[in-house]
């Protein structure tokens, strides 16, 4: 029960990663605000675990604002909303990447800010966990607008741990390979393309969200006092091949 007493704001709390991180906290004692799109996810979540929900589009960021000033005041953040799209480069739209950095990049530093400067005018500490990708760090082909949202909110992420680090609010970011939600299903489900992924990942799988959790529980509690910028891997040993 580390988390006892304390209140975390989840992004994209409905599905994946987000509700297994949302469920991990709940179990661990940690009052949860799920914060995502879908009203039926929330619905569904707080009929498992008892949180507060706020349903908004993040892709718009002035009600992504107005809803993290509602969420607030919390403990601590997690930054886990996300969403893809498949396109080749040359294929790729304005109207695309442009949508991708509104929900992967923008929409995290716009929550950030707003828990960031709650936590500093009361003169409190705190911790960010965003998550990222692998594809921060790997081109892969018909992601362009996600491995370039992602590699900007790993570049954010160390602004903000050098920043606010000096403030008392440590920042970090995962970085889990492919990882079995809606999403990734989406973007993985032909074998021919998912085989030479899987290959390069030593521990012969793909990551289950609570995997990612786990990391991210980590990261977000005091046993971390002193990890503050880094982008995490959670990938097998993907990076390492």
């Amino acid at each position: 029960m580390e988390f006892q007493g304390k209140t975390v704001l989840v992004t994209g709390a409905g599905k994946g990663i987000g509700r297994a991180t949302a469920t991990m906290l709940a179990a661990r004692g940690a009052e949860v605000v799920a914060l995502t799109r879908s009203p039926s996810d929330l619905d569904s979540l707080k009929a498992e675990i008892g949180c507060r929900t706020i349903a908004v589009d993040l892709a718009d960021p002035a009600a992504t604002r107005a809803a993290a000033r509602e969420a607030g005041p919390v403990d601590y953040l997690v930054n886990n909303a996300g969403t893809t799209a498949l396109d080749s480069f040359l294929d790729l739209t304005v109207e695309t990447m442009n949508h991708l950095l509104a929900v992967n990049t923008v929409a995290p530093m716009i929550v950030a800010q707003e828990y960031a400067r709650d936590r500093i005018a009361r003169g409190l500490k705190g911790s960010i966990v965003n998550v990222s990708s692998v594809s921060s760090f790997i081109g892969f082909a018909d992601h362009a607008a996600y491995c370039a949202s992602k590699g900007a909110l790993d570049a954010m992420t160390r602004v903000m741990a050098n920043e606010l680090g000096r403030q008392g609010i440590r920042v970090n970011a995962v970085n889990p390979t492919v990882t079995l939600t809606p999403m990734a299903v989406k973007a993985w489900s032909d074998p021919a393309k998912s085989a030479g992924m899987m290959n390069r990942i030593p521990v012969g799988r793909f990551a289950d969200p609570d995997d990612v959790a786990e990391v991210i529980l980590y990261l977000l509690s005091d046993r971390a006092a002193m990890v503050n910028g880094i982008a995490m891997p959670v990938d097998g040993g993907f990076m390492i091949n």
